[in-house]
């Protein structure tokens, strides 16, 4: 059954800033990723690995579709472990009293083979603390 992650915050700053933090890879240093590879412009291929000296989980996406102020949509691949892809959409939208950030991870069961490590759960859990924790202490700084 083909049903995608979805995790949803909002978050204390203006739509501009939050766009800002997802797509420029100066601040994605801050509280996502270091992506030196990464150029906001579709077709776009970018690599990157966890923090830390190890270096296990090497990421690959592309950038597939890009609505400024509103959407960033990639594709997410673990290259060493499998050919499959899935697709990664951050979604945002200004409200009265900051911005709803919506993020949609789907196909994410084309990895369940590859262990407890890929699984729903393990994704639902690090995208609610990458958005949940990360992201929102980073804008709301």
């Amino acid at each position: 059954m083909n049903v995608p992650i979805i995790v949803k915050y909002k978050v204390n700053a203006p739509i501009e800033e939050v766009w800002k933090a997802l797509t420029d890879k100066n601040e994605m240093k801050s509280w996502y990723f270091d992506i030196p590879d990464f150029e906001l412009r579709e077709g776009n291929e970018f690599n990157f690995y966890e923090p830390g000296e190890e270096r296990k989980y090497h990421h690959r996406g592309e950038i597939l579709e890009i609505i400024p102020n509103q959407k960033l949509k990639h594709s997410w691949v673990y290259p060493e472990f499998s050919k499959e892809k899935t697709i990664v959409t951050w979604e945002i939208k200004a409200e009265d009293d900051g911005t709803l950030i919506t993020l949609t991870h789907e196909g994410i069961e084309k990895f369940q083979e590859l262990g407890e490590t890929f699984s729903r759960n393990s994704f639902t859990e690090g995208w609610n603390g990458i958005i949940g924790q990360s992201l929102k202490t980073y804008l709301e700084k």
